[in-house]
């Protein structure tokens, strides 16, 4: 079903690109589609009621298939949230120690915990 409305919205999609192409522009310049000219199929009058008819019926359809779209994406979906994960360690680590401390990298890792230590000295000179 998703499969066969995915295309379906696309086809839409390239409709709406065709028909907004052929369209003349407000400057003449971008217009695919001819102007008035005489003997053609309809007047210019009438080309562009009718363009901007079916440019209106095109995006109409192609908002309807986007929603259905969506509605298919979020019922076939897991239901949770990406949050419900968050508060489980990660597997391979440590869980916080009792006193709120983390516990210390293995010596001689090089990791960024090993770099992240507390200075020795304070870094700026203390006043007693």
């Amino acid at each position: 079903m998703a499969t066969v409305l995915l295309v379906i919205h696309l086809m839409i999609a390239s409709a709406l690109v065709a028909v907004v192409l052929l369209q003349k522009s407000e400057g003449g310049a971008l217009g695919i589609g001819g102007g008035g000219g005489g003997g053609g199929f309809l007047t210019g009058r009438g080309t562009a009621n009718l363009l901007t008819r079916t440019t209106a019926g095109l995006a109409a359809a192609f908002f309807a298939t986007s929603i259905l779209l969506t509605i298919l994406a979020n019922h076939s979906a897991p239901r949770g949230s990406v949050f419900d994960g968050v508060n489980a360690p990660a597997s391979g680590t440590q869980a916080p120690a009792a006193g709120g401390e983390a516990p210390k990298a293995e010596p001689g890792r090089g990791g960024i915990l090993d770099k992240l230590d507390a200075p020795r000295a304070p870094l700026v000179p203390q006043n007693q």
